[in-house]
């Protein structure tokens, strides 16, 4: 899905999108400003659940503006379900976008607020689709839950995941990561905003039923540090590290945003 026509700054950054991706202007794109007061408390909107098997966890890849985990998803071990899905979802893999300071670098944002970063879980429809490749264009084709995270405390949680980052330094950079079950990020509190999107970077298909934790969960300003340390050249280039990669909030354009709460 990476390319190099596309990045986070100046000539290819998020506002040349729409040159090669005009969908970048269309009526349901993410990330956006969560406006509390304007968000719908839907009674019917019950807790969503997930279950995460950690022998799904597979590798860890860099893939040149972030990091993916990677999952097996040939069967139904790793989903997600409930909320305001009625079908199954499977875990493909997540990844987090950051900032350049730790005064930014969620993509959503609420009531205005910049996160230092956010967590992406991003699962396709596996009950009316055969792929994620089938699934990521589709309407109903995507779920991701986003956790936004906030500069404090370093988070013990994440720290399987940093130490594998030395394994994937480079663009393109593959490594094993198993027996991880990434439901330990997840916030105490249930409570969430869902609403209709898409994906935050190209293709930016308007196939994403977003799933946002209400409550954040901590990362220390060292731990983002780590992020930021990753390289976006391949093995052998100039060093670029990855300072950012989110993209700014979009226009609702019409859209609501239910709360479970």
């Amino acid at each position: 899905m990476a390319s190099s026509d596309w990045g986070y700054d100046g000539p290819n950054g998020p506002e040349q999108w729409v040159k090669l991706y005009p969908i970048a202007n269309g009526s349901k794109q993410s990330p956006i400003d969560i406006k509390t007061s304007e968000t719908k408390h839907d009674p019917s909107l019950k807790s969503f659940s997930v279950s995460y098997n950690p022998a799904t966890a597979k590798e860890i890849v860099n893939v040149g503006h972030s990091f993916h985990v990677n999952f097996e998803d040939s069967d139904d071990r790793s989903v997600l379900k409930g909320g305001p899905l009625s079908d199954s979802y499977r875990l493909c893999q997540f990844h987090f976008h950051w900032g350049s300071t730790d005064d930014y670098g969620s993509e959503h944002t609420v009531d205005g607020v910049k996160y230092s970063a956010e967590l992406h879980l991003v699962h396709w429809n596996s009950a009316k689709y055969s792929s994620r490749a089938e699934a990521i264009s589709q309407a109903d084709g995507l779920a991701i839950i986003g956790v936004l995270m906030k500069v404090g405390q370093a988070n013990p949680k994440l720290q399987k995941v940093l130490d594998a980052l030395n394994a994937v330094k480079t663009k393109g950079k593959k490594a094993p990561f198993t027996n991880f079950d990434p439901s330990i990020f997840l916030p105490s509190s249930s409570d969430y905003w869902t609403y209709p999107g898409s994906l935050t970077h190209p293709p930016l298909f308007e196939s994403v039923t977003w799933l946002v934790y209400k409550e954040s969960i901590s990362v220390s300003s060292e731990q983002l540090a780590q992020f930021r340390s990753l390289l976006s050249n391949v093995e052998g280039g100039k060093a670029v590290p990855i300072q950012h990669n989110n993209r700014p909030p979009q226009p609702l354009k019409g859209r609501t945003v239910r709360a479970s709460f």
